[in-house]
């Protein structure tokens, strides 16, 4: 049974950081891209950021650019979103997903995904 259990988020003020964590099991991680996705209230869900399953790549909407980091460690199946410099905006619930195309390029949609975390939420106050 595939679990992608996402963890990390919780209320912090404008300026700080969280890092969010997406742990998997029942698949092989490593083969995997995966991304982070996120859903504020009253609107669509977006893509955030993505890796390719070795890490070699990476790619970042460009809300979150140059402040969230995204990282992976396969010895553990293990993601990881670090998130600096947050925002009132940035405040949503932040999904994790999976993808096994393994195409080189990163999925910026969601139906392109195949397993999903239940989402953590993160607050940010202004």
């Amino acid at each position: 049974q595939v679990q992608v259990v996402e963890s990390g988020g919780g209320l912090v003020q404008a300026g700080g950081s969280l890092r969010l964590s997406c742990a998997a099991s029942g698949l092989t991680f490593r083969s995997y891209d995966m991304g982070w996705f996120r859903q504020a209230p009253g609107k669509e869900r977006e893509f955030v950021a993505g890796i390719t399953w070795n890490g070699f790549r990476t790619y970042y909407a460009d809300s979150v650019k140059g402040r969230f980091t995204i990282s992976r460690d396969n010895a553990k199946n293990t993601g990881y979103l670090q998130m600096n410099s947050l925002k009132a905006e940035d405040t949503a619930v932040y999904y994790c997903a999976a993808d096994i195309r393994r195409l080189g390029l990163i999925a910026t949609m969601g139906s392109e995904y195949e397993y999903w975390g239940q989402g953590t939420q993160v607050t940010v106050s202004s």
